[in-house]
């Protein structure tokens, strides 16, 4: 694969600047223009959009605002986010709120064309996962994302009940629907304890989504708090990204991009352009290094 082969999607937190995952607010200080200048600057093809950066660009801009604003700077490709409590007993407030922005983001994906919807399994869980709840659960998330065009993408992390190649694919292949798959993320993989060699457990037309970063060779804090805080460019850790991209692409991963997500707090900090550079042209160095 040349790098002219290679399409990159910046994902929210990667050009969002200082702001991060949990944080008092989501909303990117930047604007959505200064965003997508940035992005298509350096050749990032594709950006990540949270639901409360959508929503205020939404009220701002109106979504035909925002369709322009993504097409005037070649930003074709969008990933939609972060749905949490999607499985939660429907009398549950926090599933009332979740089924709202469940709403919103099927809504941003449609007027946007978002090829993925990223979802999250429920945080900090102390019991197993109920795989049969989990997958019926899944099944109707994708059923209502259909009429959108969008895939659902469930993102598995070590600090949640879906913390294993084989949980996920319990839960997404049990479901099978033709819109469902996974979301693999380096870092939640190998900071998980799992081996490249487990991508092939998954098969080719559930492997939805793939995320490239890197992280210091030890946890800086708690895993969660490494993951919001501690990310590295690719290739200035001690992940093997190379050989990450040959597993996936061995294991049948074809979709038109891969999404950058850095999140760390010396990072977002920096001006807008150098993230952005910085973060496209260290991932591309990865395909460069490739074995295959």
């Amino acid at each position: 694969m040349s790098n002219k082969q290679v399409e990159l999607l910046a994902a929210y937190w990667t050009l969002a600047g200082d702001v991060y995952p949990g944080a008092p607010t989501e909303v990117s200080p930047y604007s959505l223009e200064e965003r997508a200048a940035a992005a298509a600057e350096v050749g990032y093809t594709g950006m990540g959009l949270v639901h409360a950066d959508l929503m205020a660009n939404r009220d701002r801009l109106g979504w035909a605002g925002v369709r322009r604003v993504l097409a005037d700077h070649g930003i074709r490709h969008i990933d939609v986010e972060f749905l949490g409590d999607w499985f939660l007993d429907a009398a549950d407030p926090r599933r009332q709120a979740s089924d709202q922005m469940r709403r919103e983001l099927f809504e941003a994906a449609a007027e946007l064309g978002a090829r993925n919807f990223k979802v999250s399994p429920e945080l900090f869980a102390e019991q197993a996962p109920d795989i049969a709840h989990l997958r019926d659960e899944f099944a109707l998330l994708c059923e209502q994302a259909r009429p959108v065009g969008t895939h659902v993408i469930m993102e598995m992390m070590p600090f949640t009940n879906v913390n294993t190649i084989d949980t996920a694919m319990a839960i997404i292949a049990g479901a099978d629907q033709p819109n469902g798959g996974i979301l693999l993320d380096i870092w939640h993989v190998a900071r998980g304890g799992m081996s490249y060699d487990e991508i092939a457990k998954i098969p080719a037309r559930f492997l939805k989504g793939v995320e490239l970063d890197d992280a210091d060779p030890q946890v800086v804090g708690t895993l969660f708090e490494d993951t919001r805080f501690s990310r590295r460019l690719c290739g200035e850790g001690c992940f093997n990204v190379p050989a990450f991209i040959d597993a996936v692409l061995a294991a049948g991963f074809d979709a038109p991009y891969y999404g950058v997500e850095i999140i760390s707090k010396p990072f977002r900090l920096q001006p807008l352009d150098v993230m952005a550079r910085s973060s496209y042209e260290s991932a591309m160095r990865q395909f460069a290094h490739r074995s295959a």
